[in-house]
């Protein structure tokens, strides 16, 4: 059996309700937080996806609400999709073609490299690692389908 479960068609995977856990620690301080909710993936009438995250950020004992909104379009290769924030500006490629993709986002002095990994049908990963001047961080995501 494969460590990782190739995703011929991101888009369609990705397509309905996933229930998301995240984990985020701060390397520097050592302090850790973490964020509960759901994540929608609703097709847009461009064939690609909107992807509405919103649940309960709880950092230093203070539970806050958070939400963010992404687009996931159609890829430059078959089966691929080009993530961007709400505002269009490009986030990062994804490629799940064989159950991994390891992508970088440059943000001002920081770097976000984001590895991607599908467990089945039902479960996918995120882990970004963020270092640079003003951040040092893991943030680890676990999806799993909801219905």
């Amino acid at each position: 059996m494969s460590e990782f479960w190739p995703v011929p068609e991101v888009l369609t995977y990705l397509t309905g309700d996933w229930r998301v856990e995240r984990s985020v620690r701060d390397l520097t301080t050592g302090e850790a937080g973490d964020f509960s909710g759901t994540t929608v993936f609703g097709r847009l009438d461009d064939g690609g996806l909107l992807h509405h995250e919103s649940g309960t950020f709880v950092w230093r004992d203070v539970p806050r609400p958070a939400e963010r909104t992404l687009r996931f379009l159609p890829g430059g290769s078959p089966g691929t999709a080009d993530v961007r924030f709400a505002d269009g500006r490009f986030f990062h490629d994804l490629d799940l073609t064989t159950g991994r993709h390891i992508t970088d986002h440059p943000c001002s002095a920081d770097l976000y490299r984001g590895e991607f990994t599908v467990r089945d049908e039902n479960h996918w990963r995120t882990v970004w690692r963020v270092r640079g001047p003003a951040k040092d961080l893991v943030l680890t995501t676990d999806y799993a389908r909801e219905g």
